[in-house]
């Protein structure tokens, strides 16, 4: 499904961070993007402020509102990015957002905008969002090349940081010297840059999303296999979920540090945002040493621990210019630990899936943020806000301590683009795409030195055949001829085997196979049957010796 990028830089450049911005509609679209990051920063500035008088309760509630939509949109918005058209879902979300901050926008310049209203279309620019999300990180590998994925997702945190390090300065600014409706005004305007880009972007037709017909329910189940047979992927995932909820306070919390701890205003909170923000952006200079020095599991070791200090300074000090120091590091270990999760998650997924398994890291993502938002804000109001920090920091120490247990696995074995190396079934008729379910067998003739080898090797043969339609897998010795071993796996139509021909194989999965293949007896090759349910009104089978 990747496609070259409009611009490719040369193979010296290749390790640059900023080596991604030599792709045109790459560059375009991060430019859209940090204009809209900025009106967004901004819009969550005023809306925070707005709420600030009324209780920790009501202000954590911003970042549920924004998030939550992503917990119970994220898979579904997979599904219709992995279905359809992503530039054009894309562009839906972007006028759909934008409709929703002009009502917002209206609502504020005529001083009918209320708590519960600004919190329900918090909401609704939130399901924006949810339904962007996957489309949005599914198209990278389309953008930039392969390599360069770590960068790109390095450049897409910078992005957000940049826009955190003007955006919330501005917005306190703007809303301090004339209100609230300015920044949500400026907001809306904001989406128009992305919808341009995307409106003049052509995706190539090699790029079309390969989900075919399937149903929704079985797109779901679908994803929801792939990732639960996808070990690396998992993996992505708890370390995700370990480290959100001790970095969410800190989002959630410092509206309330500024106001009560440090006796600021909009103007003050937002520059200490900014102060992430900045911290973020030179962060991304020192990120690729730091990788390369730490690796992928120090990173992020190293960046739940700062993110533990840092927490520690806001529970403790009272003096604004060392809280805004202390957010400095704050933000170069948020950049560091998201863009090592969101790269580690890129370079695993295929592309026939890849917006689904996104969806599922968003739901981890934003879902632990919307989760712990107000939990952090309920622990705020029953033992008060250093007590919270505190504890949400001792959080994050036990996410640093728990990456010696559970690390992200070694990604360099890993190729997930397609591999269409199975050989076509000679059948004797063609079945219709709906015929099935469909039993496949394969016989192995496996000499006596390499049984225990080839039963361990065919375990990651068996997460293969999972991850890409098998709904049963077994493997068999004959008891009559030890020597001889049978695989078997149910798929649940023709169509979906089909697609495990041609779409869901990768070089990976290739590769797995080739290596069990290679204890096989002299001489022989795989005989690989394919049988029909007779519910289907046929009984079909067939072998073909397998290359």
């Amino acid at each position: 499904m990747s496609t070259a990028p409009s611009s490719s830089p040369a193979p010296a450049e290749s390790d640059s961070p900023w080596a991604p911005l030599a792709a045109r509609v790459f560059r375009a679209l991060w430019i859209a993007q940090l204009v809209s990051n900025i009106g967004s920063w901004m819009q969550t500035v005023g809306g925070q402020w707005l709420l600030v008088g009324d209780g920790a309760a009501l202000v954590t509630l911003m970042q549920t509102a924004s998030s939550l939509p992503v917990v119970l949109l994220a898979l579904p918005s997979g599904v219709v990015a992995d279905r359809l058209d992503r530039r054009l879902v894309l562009l839906a979300a972007q006028f759909a957002m934008l409709a929703v901050s002009g009502v917002l926008t209206v609502l504020a310049f005529t001083d009918a905008l209320t708590p519960t209203t600004l919190l329900v279309l918090t909401f609704l620019l939130g399901c924006g969002t949810a339904l962007m999300g996957p489309a949005w990180q599914a198209i990278q590998p389309e953008l930039v090349e392969r390599r360069q994925l770590g960068q790109a997702a390095a450049l897409g945190a910078v992005n957000m940081n940049l826009a955190r390090a003007v955006g919330p300065a501005l917005g306190g600014a703007v809303v301090a010297a004339a209100g609230a409706g300015w920044v949500f005004a400026f907001n809306t305007a904001s989406y128009l840059g992305i919808a341009a880009v995307l409106m003049v972007w052509r995706r190539p037709s090699t790029a079309a999303p390969a989900a075919g017909n399937e149903g929704l329910l079985a797109a779901l189940h679908a994803g929801r296999r792939y990732v639960w047979n996808a070990p690396g992927v998992r993996r992505v995932l708890l370390r995700t979920l370990l480290f959100i909820p001790g970095g969410a306070a800190l989002w959630a919390l410092l509206p309330l540090t500024a106001n009560r701890s440090l006796g600021l205003g909009s103007g003050g909170y937002g520059l200490l945002l900014a102060a992430v923000g900045v911290g973020a952006v030179a962060g991304a200079f020192a990120l690729p040493w730091v990788r390369r020095v730490l690796g992928a599991n120090g990173t992020l070791t190293a960046g739940a621990v700062v993110f533990a200090a840092v927490l520690a300074v806001l529970a403790t000090v009272r003096a604004p210019w060392l809280v805004a120091l202390a957010l400095l590091p704050a933000g170069l270990a948020w950049i560091a630990a998201l863009s090592t999760l969101n790269a580690a998650v890129q370079a695993r997924l295929p592309g026939w899936v890849r917006a689904r398994g996104l969806a599922v890291y968003l739901l981890v993502f934003q879902g632990g943020q919307a989760l712990a938002a107000p939990v952090w804000g309920a622990v705020a109001e029953w033992l008060g806000l250093s007590a919270s920090l505190l504890i949400a920091g001792a959080v994050m120490l036990l996410s640093a301590a728990s990456v010696r247990r559970w690390p992200l696995h070694d990604a360099e074995w890993i190729n997930p683009s397609t591999s269409d190396h199975w050989p076509t079934p000679p059948l004797v008729f063609e079945p219709g795409e709906a015929d099935g379910p469909v039993l496949v067998t394969v016989v192995y003739r496996i000499p006596a030195d390499n049984h225990a080898e080839f039963t361990d090797r065919m375990r990651h043969v068996a997460r293969s055949r999972r991850r890409t339609g098998a709904l049963t897998w077994g493997l068999y010795q004959d008891g009559n001829d030890p020597e001889r071993f049978v695989e078997t796996y149910l798929v649940s139509s023709w169509a979906e085997h089909l697609a495990q021909h041609h779409v869901r194989l990768t070089a990976t999965d290739r590769r797995r196979e080739e290596r069990a293949r290679e204890l096989l007896a002299p001489g022989t090759l795989p005989e690989v049957t394919h049988a029909f349910d007779t519910a289907s009104g046929s009984l079909v089978s067939d072998r073909v010796t397998s290359g």
